[in-house]
């Protein structure tokens, strides 16, 4: 979804989240004392039990969204490329939050409409992209099936709960990585909810968030007149025989060279000789339309989502929590739109355009003698160390800490949203 870009409370609440954020810090001063008093000695992770996992991902490698502007700048996009590897053959079935039939995918139409040279449609998973899914899949059962017994090797629906944003890239990306993480074997049906597009939280949702919309409105163009930003645009659209007139900018051009790259085809030659400034350049643009130092259009870009993260942490943790309202892993395809700003939140941004089929995945354990939580946090397989956490293993207070200053419960976004509205209504613009 390129081309679709773009004071800190406390997390202690009332009831029984008060209650649960007095004991993880009872269980931090218990810890403290075993590891000798100053709680910065390295946790001894033979004793760490591994209670839950989350999974957020971009899709596989896909077509691009949108077209250069001038046809002997695009690449042949052929039908071959969708030919679906037998191994990640994986039945399926699509229902809304509750249950119901699938939502309509009004994005999903958008795509269809644009028929790239060569044939194919906007947005298509390829065969590559799928490659890559099962890819995880298969690092992901390394991980928790085969190094750590952890899940089941078959599909298990009482362990594994999947959620995806409403496009078929998405869907057939989540099926792939199923297949390659239990090896298309299952003991039960696999089922993926996905919600209506315009109250999806697995994405910025600039249609639901009226004041998000209203803040960002021009940072696009915007972006692309910034110092560097312009010079280089410039430079690179001379390079490619575009005029003044070709709408393209760093993010169109960055969906296109990567889509291009990771499917072997051949750029032209400015786009591979300006391949690496591309995508810092897009990066550039991105911050600059997200601006991370606007705390507030991060969590109306992704606090609902955190929200999400956060109550799985929580009804983790609570032993009133009954057994079948939890799973072991949570899965959530998403878009480079939702990591990046999910990365400034965490502060673990490195400043590269997430690739496809990138994950960032969230641990969580408990100390079987101090009964202390903890969070790990790995994205693309590597070990990250949150802002304001002390190491790669962080107690989990403090990491809720942290996502506290960006997550937003449905009441407080929808608050948050309507806001500007409601005063431009009621001055009567």
């Amino acid at each position: 979804m390129i081309t679709g870009v773009f004071g800190v409370r406390a997390w202690a609440r009332v009831g029984v989240l008060t209650s649960l954020a007095y004991c993880l810090h009872q269980r931090r001063v218990a810890l403290a004392k075993l590891q000798g008093g100053d709680g910065h000695h390295p946790v001894d992770r033979s004793l760490l039990q591994l209670k839950m996992v989350q999974v957020v991902y971009r899709h596989g490698a896909r077509s691009p969204l949108k077209p250069l502007p001038r046809e002997e700048q695009q690449v042949e996009w052929s039908p071959q490329l969708l030919e679906v590897p037998p191994q990640t053959q994986f039945d399926y079935t699509v229902t809304n939050l509750a249950g119901g039939p699938k939502p309509h995918s009004p994005y999903d139409c958008q795509y269809r409409e644009t028929t790239l040279k060569g044939g194919m449609f906007a947005g298509q998973l390829t065969k590559v992209g799928m490659q890559q899914m099962y890819a995880l899949g298969e690092r992901l059962r390394k991980n928790y099936v085969e190094d750590t017994p952890f899940l089941s090797p078959t599909f298990n629906p009482q362990e594994v709960f999947v959620r995806s944003t409403n496009m078929y890239r998405n869907l057939e990306s989540t099926r792939c990585l199923l297949a390659g993480l239990f090896q298309r074997q299952k003991e039960g049906p696999i089922i993926i909810h996905t919600d209506e597009a315009s109250s999806e939280v697995l994405y910025p949702n600039y249609q639901n968030c009226w004041r998000l919309r209203h803040r960002i409105r021009g940072r696009r163009q915007a972006a692309s007149l910034q110092p560097g930003i312009s010079e280089d645009l410039k430079k690179v659209k001379e390079g490619m025989g575009s005029d003044s007139s070709d709408e393209v900018d760093f993010l169109t051009l960055l969906d296109n060279v990567a889509a291009e790259q990771v499917h072997s085809l051949p750029s032209c030659p400015t786009l591979k000789r300006f391949a690496r400034m591309i995508e810092q350049r897009a990066v550039d643009t991105a911050l600059y339309i997200m601006q991370r130092e606007d705390r507030e259009s991060l969590q109306m870009a992704v606090g609902p989502f955190l929200h999400l993260l956060e109550s799985n942490l929580l009804k983790a943790v609570d032993p009133a929590t009954p057994p079948n309202k939890l799973r072991k892993l949570y899965l959530y395809a998403a878009h480079d739109v939702t990591l990046m700003p999910l990365l400034l939140t965490l502060g673990i941004f490195d400043h590269k355009w997430p690739p496809f089929a990138v994950d960032l995945t969230m641990e969580l354990y408990q100390h079987q003698e101090s009964k202390e939580w903890f969070v790990q946090l790995y994205y693309h397989g590597e070990e990250q160390v949150p802002t304001g956490c002390p190491d790669g293993l962080c107690p989990l207070d403090q990491f809720l800490n942290i996502m506290s200053a960006y997550t937003l419960s449905p009441e407080k976004y929808h608050t948050l949203c309507s806001q500007a509205q409601a005063m431009e209504l009621g001055n009567g613009e």
